[in-house]
């Protein structure tokens, strides 16, 4: 596939690579190509500003939790129809998994052949930039390194020490702007919804960046010659599941969805902040920010009807602030009563409990989740989940903290909720929508 594509690294996390990638996003878009984004890594905050610039659906690559072929694959069907394909790094360029390099941005970069446009800050330094940039393109020389973009320029005179001794291609110069910083809270950014500053860096890209240059660089990219299967869909198995999705359930990896398209479910898309429960034989409720809309949630019809739903046998999957509104009860400024189907009690904490990859395997003896299954996925969470005595775990994991100790996928019934943003598998969306069907049928 010939696709023209570029990676935007950066040198270290903060450096501006998120507000740079996605002006460059919104740049091309206003000359209207069609851009295709990506994010490498299994953040859901940074791929809705994307999604927003540039009307395409941004994807996650992340080769821990989908593998190398998983990552190639989301690659070219997502870029059908695209003219070119921006990727933003995570991280610095070389931080992968305790300090390897899997599921870096360079091991994304090696997978897809991709063109590197590294970020450097250039804030309080001059020539040490020239060693900086010379030091990371030479760690790695199978990296195809196409130049650099000088962020936090302070001054034409600033550029000046910098720019006749650079023995890279520079993109850009992008002067200091901090009054268009993105405003932040305790997982990142906040989300596109609710902030639609990124496009903003569109006019700043444009203005101090080579764009007909970066174009060049991305279609000189050589073309991915990996073989991808065709998904196989199974219209046959037709039953509706429900996704929550509002202000406090966002965090979605696009690749579940579609995941669970294939596998046969038609998704339903609804607010429980705002909806009745719809006409659905099962429920995914994803992560988001559930304790920013405690009161909304308590006071909500929806609530009362999942706990329904679940005492009837609905099987319902929820991942982190999912599974915190299927608790007892949150405790944040005051306790908010939520639906009741876990036994456990949830408490919101000032500091962060848990942040990494997470891997495991389903137990046996559990709701609707076969046993044997992989699961590979992120936790990312400030609040801590206190289960009964007798509470029961779908999901035993060999890395990661879960909900206790290892201990994830707290079930009652066919409920299962996890601190895991598991990245589906075959197996898994095929027992979720099997489980629908099954209690559709009674």
């Amino acid at each position: 596939m010939n696709l023209p594509r570029i990676v935007i690294a950066g040198t270290h996390s903060g450096c501006g690579k998120t507000t740079i990638a996605s002006g460059i996003m919104a740049a091309l878009t206003r000359r209207g190509l069609k851009v295709q984004p990506f994010k490498v890594g299994p953040d859901f905050i940074d791929p809705s500003h994307h999604t927003r610039i540039c009307g395409r659906i941004s994807r996650n690559l992340d080769p821990y939790m989908m593998g190398e072929k998983g990552c190639i694959e989301t690659c070219v069907h997502a870029s059908e129809g695209a003219d070119i394909a921006v990727i933003e790094g995570v991280m610095g360029l070389y931080d992968g998994i305790d300090g390897s390099d899997m599921a870096s941005t360079a091991h994304v970069a090696r997978i897809l052949q991709a063109p590197i446009v590294l970020v450097v800050d250039a804030k309080g330094m001059s020539r040490s930039v020239l060693a900086l940039i010379d030091g990371y393109r030479r760690y790695d020389p199978s990296l195809s390194f196409c130049g650099v973009i000088l962020n936090r320029i302070g001054s034409s005179r600033h550029r000046s020490m910098i720019e006749p001794a650079l023995t890279i291609r520079s993109f850009g110069f992008i002067p200091r702007k901090e009054e268009l910083a993105i405003e932040s809270r305790h997982l990142g950014l906040k989300m596109a919804h609710e902030s639609g500053g990124m496009s903003e860096f569109g006019i700043i890209i444009e203005e101090n960046c080579n764009l007909d240059a970066l174009i060049g660089t991305a279609r000189d990219a050589s073309p991915l010659t990996h073989q991808v299967t065709a998904p196989e869909l199974k219209p046959h198995l037709r039953t509706k599941i429900g996704v929550a999705l509002d202000e406090a359930f966002c965090f979605y990896y696009q690749d579940n969805l579609d995941n669970l398209r294939k596998a046969g479910a038609e998704l339903v898309f609804f607010s429980p902040l705002r909806d009745s429960l719809p006409e659905v034989a099962a429920v995914y409720l994803g992560g988001g920010y559930p304790e920013l809309h405690l009161a909304m949630l308590e006071s909500s019809r929806c609530r009362k009807e999942l706990k329904l739903a679940a005492d009837s046998g609905m099987p319902i999957y929820a991942e982190c602030g999912g599974m915190m509104y299927l608790s007892q009860e949150i405790q944040s400024d005051k306790t908010y009563s939520m639906c009741g189907i876990l036994p456990a009690y949830t408490e919101m904490t000032p500091r962060i409990q848990a942040l990494g990859y997470v891997k495991g395997e389903t137990l046996p003896g559990h709701s609707f989740l076969s046993s044997g299954q992989t699961v590979a996925g992120h936790e990312f969470h400030y609040s801590r989940l206190e289960p009964s005595r007798d509470a029961r775990y779908a999901l035993r994991l060999s890395r990661g903290k879960g909900i206790d100790g290892g201990k994830d996928g707290l079930f009652s019934g066919n409920a299962i909720g996890c601190y895991t943003h598991a990245y589906f598998t075959p197996d898994f969306t095929e027992s979720l929508v099997g489980s629908a069907l099954r209690y559709a049928k009674k």
